[in-house]
């Protein structure tokens, strides 16, 4: 899997990622999905609020203004561009800013009325060989929790701004990934390559994105055909 090119889903479900440690454990995955399946039932229509739209702006404003966080300008700003919902992008941060991840919390809570830390169990083994420590474990747990929830609000709208086409994902979202789970390691003492975080950080965003995809392609690919029926009538 290319850095710069698309995070396919087929060629992570066909287990492309493959190696130990690197992928989620089969029980984590298989919790996430349970806790996905529950949030598409009792999520609540989204509530909009200009006011908070300026909040979630603003946080990320002061996190790009954070000199360590410099190197990851331009992936924000990538996905910035491609109109990506702000509250993602901060879902994505919010392992390694608080700022990002109390902001979030906040919005789960006025949306789904629990945050993350109320949907999956404490004691999930996040990976298959149990090497991390409890607490980096948790708080990699809390984090995939949190971008699910926040995905499971609003999926078409998100996916469909990531989406390159019906089967892959804008590999920036992979790049931005790894880089987040690096700076995390880094602060738990545990120097390792962007190279060797980045199966780990593609299996995580599989799991965060799978449960949703199958609602999502067929939007895709009902706007493809749109777009390739309007250029056939305007050909005609």
């Amino acid at each position: 899997m290319s850095e710069l090119g698309g995070l396919s889903m087929g060629d992570i479900d066909e287990g492309a990622l493959g190696g130990v440690p690197e992928e989620l454990s089969e029980k984590a995955k298989a919790g996430f999905a349970a806790a996905a399946a529950g949030m598409a039932q009792i999520r609540k229509e989204e509530k909009k609020s200009k006011k908070k739209d300026d909040q979630v702006a603003k946080v990320i404003i002061q996190f790009l203004g954070d000199e360590r966080f410099s190197h990851l300008f331009l992936l924000i700003s990538r996905l910035v561009s491609r109109d990506t919902p702000s509250i993602f992008i901060l879902a994505l941060l919010s392992l390694i800013d608080e700022r990002s991840r109390e902001v979030v919390q906040e919005y789960l809570k006025e949306n789904l009325e629990k945050t993350e830390k109320e949907t999956i169990p404490a004691d999930m083994a996040l990976t298959k060989t149990g090497e991390l420590d409890p607490k980096m474990s948790q708080a990699l747990v809390e984090w995939i929790t949190r971008m699910q929830m926040v995905l499971s609000l609003s999926p078409e709208k998100i996916l469909t701004k990531l989406m390159i086409d019906e089967k892959n994902i804008d590999g920036t979202v992979l790049q931005l990934a790894t880089f987040i789970l690096q700076h995390f390691f880094q602060t738990h003492k545990k120097v390792i390559t962007y190279e060797h975080l980045q199966p780990l950080a593609a299996s995580i965003m599989q799991t965060v994105f799978q449960p949703f995809m199958k609602l999502v392609r067929k939007r895709v690919l009902q706007e493809s055909k749109d777009a390739e029926d309007a250029k056939d009538a305007e050909e005609a």
